[in-house]
């Protein structure tokens, strides 16, 4: 349970860290935030002054004899410089990151 845990922590705190790292723009207020975390998974949403969303929520997935994955879905959206508002929802478990969104390539 400790390191499913600490999986579940670790990615909390890389989704934070890619907020984070974000070009500077106009200073942005933390408008909404709700975060839940429990033994088995996590949620959390936010929203700020400038109209950036970001919501995630993540489970563990047993996958065998002493084997987790971690399961991740989510959704952020922001205003680009063109004035648009760009939306990417994703996925990322044992297959990897999985992101969708009209602006992006499709493959």
């Amino acid at each position: 349970q400790d390191s499913n845990m600490k999986c579940v922590l670790v990615a909390i705190l890389f989704s934070i860290a890619i907020c984070l790292a974000a070009p500077a723009g106009p200073e942005a207020e933390i408008v909404s935030l709700a975060s839940e975390v429990s033994s088995d998974g996590y949620n959390y949403n936010f929203e700020t002054s400038d109209g950036n969303k970001q919501e995630q929520h993540g489970t563990l997935k047993n996958l065998g004899p002493e084997e987790d994955a971690l399961q991740v879905a989510g959704s952020y959206s922001y205003q680009g410089d063109d004035g648009k508002t760009y939306l990417v929802t994703y996925t990322a478990d044992e297959n990897g990151y999985q992101p969708q969104g009209e602006h992006l390539p499709h493959l």
